[in-house]
């Protein structure tokens, strides 16, 4: 393949690259947005990407066409990459206070602002709620009734 073509360059990128996860303005430097698409597409149909969500790709494990991370850990690098702050879910709060004995599943995040969209992987799924700005003081305040 000759080394001047996108896909090698998107690749070569790509192995260097220490983030597991990959959004096509990592690219944009290289070429434009349609064609960034076209070879991130090729990339997952030789498997050495997986398609998360619209438009967000993760790396691979060896030899395998799973992504390299836990599902959760890879949408906090997406959400990251896409500007959206994250934090813990209401669900693991209460589990650190000792509010509640279910062990969160790691796959629910608070997010500041809304999000629209869908990052999965075989069957599983993030899913998002809202932080206001009154999100912690919120927290606290319902602590503070349970404990009494």
């Amino acid at each position: 393949m000759k080394q001047d073509k996108l896909p090698y360059k998107v690749r070569l990128r790509i192995n260097k690259s220490k983030a597991n996860v990959f959004i096509p303005d990592d690219f944009a430097d290289l070429s434009d947005y349609d064609q960034v698409l076209r070879a991130l597409r090729r990339m997952v149909a030789e498997g050495r990407l997986v398609k998360i969500g619209q438009g967000i790709y993760a790396k691979t494990a060896e030899n395998t066409t799973k992504p390299i991370k836990f599902i959760g850990d890879l949408a906090r690098e997406a959400m990251q990459k896409l500007g959206i702050k994250t934090a813990n879910s209401s669900y693991v709060n209460a589990y650190n206070a000792n509010v509640s004995t279910q062990v969160p599943s790691g796959r629910v995040f608070a997010v500041n602002r809304r999000v629209r969209r869908n990052i999965g992987f075989g069957g599983y799924s993030v899913k998002f709620e809202f932080m206001g700005r009154d999100y912690k003081k919120q927290w606290y305040n319902n602590l503070e009734r349970t404990q009494r």
